[in-house]
């Protein structure tokens, strides 16, 4: 895999279609893409991937652009496009089988992948449910936690979750996001309410402030457990990190409060990691940094690699065991592509590349070398969590300390591979996409976050482009037309 200096791309220009026209002006008016208009259509059309690098065609260029991913696609190609591990386990289960329906059915890709799950995890979370997606992970999470209440004899049906929180983009993920500053405020008369407690304090780096921050907000919650705690099946959050609703760390401790909460009640404690998880905030999980272990935990994006839509929900055996024996004895969900095959084997190679056990060796002859040390010098770097987050955290908080001077930002934060800029007022998303590619970097910002995910193979130069492109779009936000 090369990541070295960016060649120019060895992909044609994309091709016509009918009338000669480009990809981009027919995906124009046919194709919605997220939270945008027909009318809008892509920016830019994509004509080939390596390593970190996308290479992007705009309206009426001859040639496509190689630049570096700051997004990670969406947080999920850690590893890199095109990595020869994952691609030879797609190979070689696809010359097995690609697909079998998992009831009543069980295949080998889907037991080896629980089992790596399992052992990766938090000690205790023993039972592997293999999801489509990361939203659908969430709604079997809040459909176990109110299976297991009414196994118990009660009829709870509601959850707490947290302000700035975003879960996904189904009807019962988006019950548990934000309702007010979140995406899906339109569908309120879709979504049964639930009990939403505010934010948790962020680190301000002054032990005294936060302990008096934490309390006052233990406090608050601790009010609204008081008066809605019989009517919660369980309590769900993002740990340590929320992401697309806010893009804001907090402190663990509060997790550790809410985790207690849910031992009180007796309610089901819920973490979406399918963001922190696989090492994004510097623990292999970042409910680890509280030093709690979840009832039911969602993992995804990651877990692929990138390669194929997969999500993962794990629960704990005492949860499970009320479920078990109850009159349901099931857990009550199984969506058509439930455990893919396909899916489960570059899942369980994209495990063993962010846990470290995949030798350079193995991964010289999956990319078809003679021999890993001829590797070349540009070869990726390791896309083990623990080796490259500590590296991805360096090279964020040294390239991005410049923004924190800029009239228009109001905040610089890093937390493990995650890199914001939060400006003062919303972001001017076409022209910071802009100013990044120009950069030679692709980033998607949203509201007043400019951020990036990177993956975890970029290098260290990569690392220092990306920054340099972030802080570029910062300075250029005028706060004052915000304001106008």
């Amino acid at each position: 895999m090369s990541t070295g200096a960016d060649p120019v791309s060895p992909f044609p220009a994309g091709s016509s279609g009918p009338a000669g026209r480009s990809v981009l002006e027919r995906d124009r008016t046919l194709l919605w893409h997220p939270y945008g208009s027909l009318e809008a259509g892509a920016r830019y059309s994509v004509q080939g991937t390596e390593g970190p690098f996308v290479d992007l065609l705009a309206p009426g260029a001859e040639r496509p652009q190689r630049v570096l991913d700051g997004m990670s696609s969406w947080w999920s190609v850690v590893h890199g496009y095109r990595n020869p591990v994952l691609d030879a386990a797609l190979r070689a289960q696809i010359d097995r089988f690609s697909h079998v329906m998992f009831g009543g059915l069980t295949h080998a890709p889907a037991v080896e992948l629980a089992e790596r799950l399992v052992e990766v995890s938090p000690q205790g979370l023993d039972h592997v449910f293999l999801a489509d997606s990361g939203s659908v992970s969430v709604e079997v999470a809040l459909k176990l936690a109110v299976q297991y209440q009414r196994a118990r004899g009660r009829e709870r049906g509601r959850f707490l979750a947290l302000r700035g929180a975003y879960h996904g983009d189904t009807t019962g993920a988006m019950c548990v996001c934000d309702p007010v500053g979140g995406m899906h405020a339109d569908f309120a008369s879709l979504l049964a309410p639930q009990v939403f407690a505010p934010q948790p304090p962020a680190p301000s780096g002054d032990a005294a402030a936060d302990d008096a921050a934490c309390a006052a907000w233990q406090a608050e919650v601790a009010e609204l457990l008081d008066r809605h705690g019989a009517e919660l099946a369980g309590i769900i959050v993002e740990p340590v990190f929320q992401g697309a609703g806010a893009m804001r760390a907090y402190l663990p401790r509060a997790l550790r409060f809410l985790r207690e909460a849910a031992d009180r009640l007796d309610a089901v404690f819920i973490t979406d990691e399918i963001a922190t998880g696989f090492g994004r905030t510097g623990t292999a999980f970042a409910c680890e940094q509280a030093g709690i272990v979840p009832d039911v935990m969602c993992v995804g994006k990651a877990l692929t690699g990138g390669y194929l839509t997969l999500a993962a929900l794990l629960c704990s055996g005492p949860v499970a065991e009320v479920i078990s024996r109850s009159s349901y004895a099931a857990l009550m969900h199984g969506p058509t592509f439930m455990a893919n095959p396909l899916a489960c084997a570059v899942a369980a190679a994209s495990v063993d590349l962010l846990f470290g056990r995949v030798s350079p060796a193995d991964d010289a002859a999956a990319a078809g070398a003679a021999a890993a040390s001829a590797a070349p010098s540009n070869a990726a770097p390791s896309s083990a969590w623990y080796e490259a987050v500590p590296r991805l955290e360096a090279g964020l908080r040294a390239g991005l300390a410049p923004a924190a001077s800029l009239e228009g930002v109001a905040e610089v934060s890093v937390t493990g591979g995650i890199g914001v800029v939060r400006t003062r007022g919303p972001v001017d998303v076409d022209a910071c996409t802009r100013i990044a590619a120009e950069h030679g970097v692709w980033l998607r910002p949203f509201r007043d976050a400019i951020y990036t995910m990177p993956p975890y193979v970029s290098t260290e130069d990569g690392l220092a482009r990306i920054t340099a492109a972030m802080v570029a779009a910062a300075a250029a936000h005028d706060p004052a037309e915000e304001d106008a």
